[in-house]
């Protein structure tokens, strides 16, 4: 297992990659995101004030993890594919100060990851929280996404082994 604090907000929270073929308690989940691949080449969306990104989100209501990729992959990236569960990751606001029982995440939960293997691109038109997309070779994800941290970099082996 692969670990890593990150900055949330002004906390530090724990996350911890966990690869599995098993969905973790639905009620937990609490976002899933998609490791998207097009001959090769990983999609990476340009969202709304939060720059390069994978597709992901929250799950709506009536969505299962896999139904929810989907979408996300739809309205971020104007894609479509088939999707294999890869893992999640625990996220653990334990030692977060700032977290309380109030708070919109639970003190464990999870982020899902799957592969999608993109089957149709369609044209971009940029409706919904993304202004573009790109495909990039996946060694050059870190020069994009800002965030990126060794907990992400362990999603993208798993996926790349599923490739």
């Amino acid at each position: 297992m692969t670990s890593t604090y990150v900055n949330w907000g002004q906390a530090k929270v724990k996350l911890t990659w966990q690869e599995t073929i098993q969905l973790p308690e639905y009620g937990l989940i609490t976002s899933v995101h998609g490791l998207c691949f097009y001959e090769n080449k990983l999609l990476l969306v340009n969202l709304n004030h939060r720059g390069w990104d994978i597709p992901g989100g929250h799950i709506e209501q009536g969505e299962n993890p896999e139904q929810c990729l989907k979408r996300e992959a739809m309205e971020e990236g104007y894609v479509e594919g088939e999707c294999k569960l890869l893992g999640h990751v625990i996220v653990d606001h334990s030692k977060n100060s700032q977290w309380n029982e109030c708070s919109p995440y639970p003190k464990l939960g999870y982020q899902v990851y799957y592969r999608m293997n993109i089957k149709k691109m369609h044209d971009f038109e940029g409706k919904f929280e993304s202004v573009e997309r790109t495909l990039i070779d996946p060694i050059r994800v870190s020069d994009y996404f800002k965030g990126w941290h060794e907990v992400l970099a362990q999603t993208l082996v798993c996926a790349l082994k599923e490739g």
